[in-house]
């Protein structure tokens, strides 16, 4: 699921890292004294845990929280960053239709702010507001004391369906909007950035705030997505906080830099402790090229109004059910793929589905694929031998402050290990964001869909497909959830503390290494000087799933 706020792009040449990431427990930043003082790596903590995911039939993926005395599942979303958990004072025709469990709103403290988040693109809608809470929040075997959500009393959102309760963003800081709210609240509406940036620590997203405490093993998780249809298997969904997940080797993962946003293209304005400073806004990163069975596609011609020429990418989003790129670019893989739909570009794009197709991206210099079972949707009920291509969609031309051309969704998931590294968040020139990948397509995916295909019809033309609850989580430390506790002291940054701060270095070094192992806030949130005026063009958040 994509947000629409707090969108935009510098420049930056593809190119590979081959960075490790720092693996060592000694090398980690000290908490919360960065925004008084440039701070390198120090040591960490060895806290991290794991969780497996529930599935959809594919179309989303969901964890076990627990949110103060309830346990509910919220779906993944790399794409936002605000956590949004149905409320049991929800009335709304969404919420009393749904079996899911409502938060029991009695149980935290309320925060006395509210926010109204703003969900789809330019073909959907919805909405989901109310107050924003306080209360304990665990995953994955770690809990973090009062953690500021949104509790819904309003909403017409779909998340709340199919046994979920509502979404678990788990994007930057710069874009949560609960955040915004908070800090609205304690610091009266501040004209700059710099109590936002240092508020992070204490009123961030959850598992931002889990990496800013010092004490996980690093600061980082991974996902990987499970396959329930067509040809149930594949790998192992999971949610894993603070380390890389069990088996992975971090010389396996090529990594690649996260864009940093200036202000003028619709980035997070730099406060006044570190104004040299460019920060993250999204886990979105430079592609090189995509492919379609080993041809490569030509770049789109479509540009965005008022963006001028901007260097390929994507966002990568766990919330988006779908692949989703620039409409030149996806009619001519549909029209290779589908002889129908090349002769009448308002026909549905069938082929048989037996028929082998892959898409692929290749980023930092080496290509990464969708399986081939993943570009394939039976027609219709009964017939094994018809499918259509319906992961594969056209979204939005880049505008101010979204400028990404291509997002990555649940194909891409089940396809690929993606690790999400923050970095230093109040500094990230110190320590830049990036995200590793690791493609565990089989060499024999094609046979498999061919097989596949075979049972399906011997079945009598049914593609196997199945709903699946999200695992128990563990952790480096036994249940109950391991409690990450804040600093006793953490300084907050005001106006007239500054300090010396270089400006990114536009070559991400590779960071030391060792042996270890491996929306939008509408009309109750006043912005301030928190963003840009061109990031103002666009405060609605867009979640690409299904189900809006």
């Amino acid at each position: 699921m994509f947000s629409w706020h707090f969108v935009a792009l510098i420049f930056f040449t593809s190119y590979t890292l081959a960075l490790p990431i720092p693996t060592s427990r000694n090398l980690q930043r000290k908490s919360y004294e960065i925004p008084v003082r440039r701070m390198g790596l120090e040591k960490r903590g060895g806290l991290a845990g794991s969780a497996g995911l529930g599935d959809v039939a594919d179309l989303l993926y969901y964890v076990s929280v627990g949110v103060g005395k309830s346990t509910t599942q919220l779906i993944l979303d790399s794409g936002s960053s605000d956590m949004w958990v149905m409320s049991d004072k929800c009335t709304t025709d969404a919420c009393t239709e749904t079996t899911s469990t409502p938060y029991d709103s009695q149980g935290g403290k309320d925060a006395e702010t509210t926010v109204d988040l703003r969900y789809g693109d330019s073909k959907t809608g919805t909405h989901a507001s109310g107050p924003v809470m306080l209360d304990t929040v665990s995953v994955a075997g770690l809990s973090m004391d009062d953690q500021p959500f949104a509790a819904i009393n309003d909403t017409d959102n779909g998340a709340v369906n199919n046994g979920a309760s509502g979404i678990f963003g788990l994007g930057f800081p710069s874009q949560s909007y609960v955040q915004a709210a908070m800090v609205n609240k304690k610091f009266d509406t501040p004209s700059t950035t710099d109590a936002f940036i240092t508020d992070a620590a204490m009123d961030g997203p959850l598992v931002a705030r889990m990496a800013m405490s010092g004490q996980l093993e690093q600061p980082l998780f991974a996902i990987s997505f499970q396959r329930n249809t067509i040809d149930i298997g594949g790998s192992e969904g999971a949610l894993t906080i603070g380390r890389l997940p069990a088996g992975v080797d971090n010389s396996s993962l090529t990594w690649v830099p996260v864009r940093l946003y200036e202000s003028e293209d619709g980035g997070q304005n730099a406060p006044d402790f570190a104004p040299e400073e460019v920060y993250p806004l999204r886990w979105e990163i430079p592609l090189d090229a995509v492919f379609l069975d080993g041809q490569k596609l030509p770049d789109t011609n479509l540009t965005g109004k008022d963006v001028g020429q901007k260097s390929l990418s994507a966002l990568v989003d766990s919330g988006n059910s779908l692949l989703r790129g620039p409409q030149d670019v996806v009619d001519s893989v549909l029209k290779t793929i589908s002889q129908q739909f090349a002769a009448d570009s308002k026909s549905q794009p069938v082929f048989p589905c037996a028929e082998s197709h892959t898409l692929a991206f290749q980023i930092g210099g080496k290509v990464f694929s969708i399986d081939p079972r993943d570009m394939v949707t039976p027609d219709q009920g009964g017939d094994a031998t018809q499918c259509e291509v319906k992961n594969l969609v056209s979204t939005d031309a880049p505008s101010p402050g979204a400028l990404f051309s291509w997002s990555l969704g649940a194909p891409f998931f089940r396809s690929n290990l993606v690790v999400f590294y923050f970095g230093n968040l109040t500094h990230p020139s110190v320590d830049p964001p990036r995200m590793g990948f690791l493609n565990f397509v089989p060499q024999d995916a094609s046979d498999l869909l061919q097989k596949a295909v075979q049972k399906a019809e011997a079945a009598g033309g049914t593609f196997p497909s199945t709903i699946e609850s999200a695992a128990v989580p563990t952790a480096t430390i036994p249940v109950p959830a391991t409690k990450i506790a804040l600093p006793s002291s953490t300084p907050i940054a005001s106006g007239n503390v500054r300090a010396a701060a270089a400006k990114p270095p536009r070559v991400i070094p590779p960071p030391a290494s060792s042996d270890s192992h491996d929306d939008s806030a509408g009309s109750s949130v006043v912005f301030g000087g928190f963003w840009s005026s061109a990031l103002m063009t666009s405060l609605f958040a867009s979640l690409y799933i299904v189900f809006c």
